[in-house]
């Protein structure tokens, strides 16, 4: 590709008992007459820490070193204060990031480029699951994934297989495993990649996935060695606890259309999986809290076809009363086990859903975290999911840690409702409750977590640590744990001789691997406490956390590694990032000065016309300054619809066409918390021009509402007509004017514009397109810009609105593309990976005539992978 050849990649991955050790090589050679770029970018898993990279340039090895963020920091103002500029790679998907570096080398050329990354794999429905991404993006004539498993308590089954297969390709697929060894390999030659005869392009595009399971004789299995041990702990054939599941559901209004019904679907299947012995209920949280129940009730039959009606009628309405809906779950809990009213041995939890941010009752989220604790007394866990991105998703991780359960993202795609099915899954079939695994203090140091609240069947539990004395051999651990009609209570013994002789096989080990896991774990683990911890256990976390990651070499949020070219390549500096959640990006940032191809243009005199971005004072002249003081203008859409997203830091932007029919009305902005929603009517070319693949439209009627005032404005490109109540004032486009009444500021700029200010202050323009009359084809349309829109809540949505909140995007690879004028990209937004065309769009604000070009990256296919979900959802009956 582009006169660079990857001639050879393979991906070793080993495991030893759950803990993977994977090591990516990628080789290539320049085969152009010239220096050339070459990009070395694979997707991780999120779970995992980057333990080693280095890129050898023929023959010479330069590593990767880690670093504490800060030192990485400096180095990178260093690399910036040299005019240097960095290229940053964020997460790629809902489980993985990916990592990108690049190196310039001369004409024929050869580098070697090895990425060393580590995880503990989670046991998940009975089986340890290992995901490999697979995207060569080109032919590679030597492409191997080989994986070797070894676990000291046997291998029960073991499977591969990848979502990108062909017949051919699953054939090729060579697994064998007996007794504590496992293998997989896959080879496909240069023909079998092809997608098809003669082909370029490489079918070997998506996830390799390997399953597997271990025999279990025993419910745990203890191993030592040098020093340290790993205890896992999952007994199997245990009868299942009876349950009692509170399901919190918001119904705000920014969950309505496409969400509510996702949510609406999950809870239908979840219904299903139920059992009789279950006790359940759900309380709806909008600006009231509606609970279905006043009290638990039993999972009957009937009482499950009633609770399927409840759910079927689910609908949205008024704002986020988070705390009350959440308060009056736990209410209800405690009541339930005070009154007697569910069985004594049961497992209570608590699942709430949200896609929004409290702002009824008590809104302060301290206070909410606060009340929470204090209420569940750590009695049973809660889990919060949050739905899309408009939530406080670090203010839910903390409160659901503080409560002893976790917090999990929903993505807002298609597949939403498997998402909550697949959640409530997880945590549908408890086994045990308040387990305890007892070590002895005056033999272990540094013991990662070893009390649980529940135990789920087809988990694990894991527990590590070392011991006081490096010669200690033994270990004895006391088990404790409630199940469904006795405690569970046993001894467990175990000493280095026994895992000695269970891990002869060393070709299969990678040195001190219970220590790395350790390690591992226990990072992990600090990490998780600092979300929920006060500022002064913060600093001891972290200084603990930073410690293990700088010694055991892991890439970790509080660690860079730092990774510095050769002098002939400019000395470049680059540094690979962990993120956090919630900020959810993952960046290998590299600084170079004279070689990499600029990815953002910037045009000062048109930055303040740039749809959807911040003005900035410098570009603006003095009396167009004073027309506009503490104004922001976010332009929106106009033309053939086509809208226009800025992201300031970027001085850059995104945009996209609507295709629909004449007569289709498009919801474009709907705040349920000031209540202003924007719909627009599509009208069409006088008749079809038959030249034309697609059929021009524009926007021939705006309804403008606000339901808290009871105010609807009407415009067409004859008339605005304002509904206030039952009164109504007609105006058309000949007026010059300026109205003011409660609720509503409305300036008339004949034949030209109008300025609109409604409720909370979020103020438009509509700009009126005149067309000549006899034109053959076209028609009057109108165009819609905003004015201080950041006066809408966070809770704003809409195929435009959505855009109000911030959004980030990556352009990587550019490359020619089918007009030699307008150069094709990958672009990495919300998680997907898109392919997008530089092109420009029409600004008719100020030249209604002609407009003025704005440079942008055009995503295809109406917006599909940038707004949340497909541009249909964005479909409404009427105007109002």
């Amino acid at each position: 590709v582009n006169g660079i050849e990857i001639y050879s990649m393979k991906i070793d991955s080993k495991v030893t008992s759950r803990f993977a050790h994977n090591v990516i090589t990628s080789r290539a050679v320049n085969r152009g007459s010239v220096h050339k770029e070459v990009f070395f970018d694979v997707e991780l898993p999120k779970t995992a820490f980057i333990t080693n990279f280095s890129m050898t340039i023929d023959g010479v090895t330069y590593p990767g070193t880690i670093k504490e963020k800060e030192v990485a920091k400096k180095q990178y103002e260093k690399a910036v204060s040299k005019g240097q500029t960095a290229g940053l790679v964020k997460a790629s998907g809902r489980k993985t990031e990916k990592f990108t570096v690049s190196v310039n080398i001369e004409a024929a050329s050869k580098v070697t480029f090895e990425l060393t990354y580590e995880e503990l794999l989670k046991r998940q429905f009975g089986k340890y699951e290992m995901f490999i991404k697979v995207k060569p993006k080109q032919l590679v004539k030597d492409f191997e994934i080989e994986v070797n498993i070894f676990e000291p308590q046997g291998i029960s089954e073991l499977e591969a297989e990848g979502i990108f297969f062909t017949n051919d390709l699953q054939n090729i697929v060579k697994k064998t495993f007996s007794d504590k060894k496992g293998h997989i390999s896959f080879k496909p030659t240069l023909d079998q990649q092809r997608t098809c005869a003669n082909c370029s392009q490489s079918v070997l595009d998506g996830d390799f996935i390997v399953r597997y399971d271990v025999k279990r004789t025993t419910p745990d299995n203890l191993q030592i060695v040098n020093g340290y041990f790993v205890h896992f702990f999952a007994p199997i054939n245990l009868p299942k606890l009876p349950k009692n599941v509170i399901f919190v559901i918001d119904i705000s209004g920014s969950m309505s259309g496409r969400e509510i019904e996702q949510t609406r679907e999950a809870l239908l299947k979840i219904l299903d999986d139920i059992k009789e012995d279950d006790f359940f209920n759900f309380i709806l949280f909008g600006s009231e809290v509606h609970p279905w129940k006043e009290t638990l009730i039993k999972a009957t039959p009937e009482n499950l076809d009633e609770a399927r009606k409840f759910v079927r009628s689910i609908d949205t309405e008024g704002m986020t009363n988070l705390h009350g809906g959440i308060m009056r779950g736990i209410d209800m809990l405690n009541a339930a086990h005070e009154r007697n009213l569910v069985p004594k041995r049961s497992a209570s939890i608590i699942i709430m859903l949200t896609d929004g941010q409290p702002n009824v009752g008590v809104s302060n989220t301290q206070e909410i975290q606060a009340h929470v604790k204090k209420a569940t007394e750590g009695r049973y866990p809660l889990y919060n999911l949050g739905f899309g991105y408009g939530v406080d998703y670090n203010f839910l991780e903390k409160m659901a840690l503080e409560n002893k359960g976790l917090a999990r993202r929903i993505y807002p795609d298609s597949d939403a409702s498997l998402q909550l099915q697949g959640f409530y899954d997880e945590v549908s079939n408890p086994m045990l409750m308040d387990v305890e695994l007892k070590y002895p203090k005056n033999k272990i140091s540094d013991l990662t977590k070893n009390s649980f609240k529940h135990f789920y069947d087809g988990s694990e539990i894991v527990v590590a640590g070392r011991f006081i004395d490096d010669n200690q051999n033994s270990l004895t651990v006391d088990v404790r744990g409630e199940g469904a009609n006795e405690a569970l209570s046993y001894t467990t013994q175990q000493d280095a001789e026994q895992t000695a002789k269970a891990l002869q096989e060393q070709e299969y080990i990678f040195g001190d691997y219970i220590e790395r896991l350790w390690a591992y774990l226990t990072i992990e683990q600090l990490l998780e406490k600092r979300i929920a911890a006060t500022e002064e256990e913060k600093e001891n976390l972290t200084a603990e956390a930073l410690d293990l990651s700088l010694k055991y070499k892991f890439v970790t949020p509080l660690t860079s590694m730092v990774v510095t070219k050769p002098e002939d390549y400019d000395n470049q500096d680059g540094i690979a990032d962990k993120p956090i959640e919630g900020t959810d990006i993952f960046t290998i940032s590299l600084y170079f000065r004279s070689h990499v191809p600029c990815t953002c243009m910037v045009y000062a005199k048109l930055l303040f016309i740039v749809k959807l971005i911040f003005i900035k004072p410098s570009f603006i002249t003095k009396s167009y300054r004073q027309k506009t003081t503490n104004s922001i203008y976010k332009i929106l859409f106009d033309g053939d619809p086509h809208f226009i997203i800025s992201v300031p830091q970027k001085e850059d932007a995104i945009c996209f066409n609507i295709n629909e029919n004449p007569g289709a009305v498009l919801n474009l902005i709907n705040d349920p918390v000031t209540g202003i929603t924007v719909n627009g009517e599509l009208i069409g070319d006088k008749r079809p021009n038959s030249e034309a693949k697609v059929q021009n439209t524009y926007f021939g009627k705006l309804g403008i509402a606000n339901k808290h005032l009871d105010l609807k404005l009407t415009v067409t490109p004859e008339n605005i007509t304002i509904q206030n109540g039952n009164e109504r004032t007609g105006f058309t486009w000949l007026d010059s004017v300026t109205l003011q009444q409660e609720g509503l500021t409305l300036t008339i700029n004949r034949k030209k514009n109008l300025m609109l200010s409604m409720g909370s202050g979020a103020s438009f323009v509509i700009v009126l397109h005149q067309v000549w009359k006899e034109h053959p084809l076209h028609q009057d349309f109108l165009g819609l810009y905003t004015l201080e829109s950041d006066k809408l809540s966070e809770q704003t949505h809409g195929l435009l609105g959505q855009f109000f909140h911030p959004i980030d995007f990556t352009i990587l690879e550019i490359h020619p593309g089918s007009d030699p004028k307008k150069p094709d990209a990958t672009m990495i937004v919300k998680n997907n990976e898109l392919t997008v065309t530089r092109g420009w769009q029409k600004d008719y604000r100020r030249d209604p005539t002609d407009g003025v070009d704005i440079p942008c990256w055009f995503v295809h296919n109406n917006g599909a992978g940038l707004i949340d979900g497909v541009h249909t959802d964005y479909i409404v009956s009427s105007l109002f």
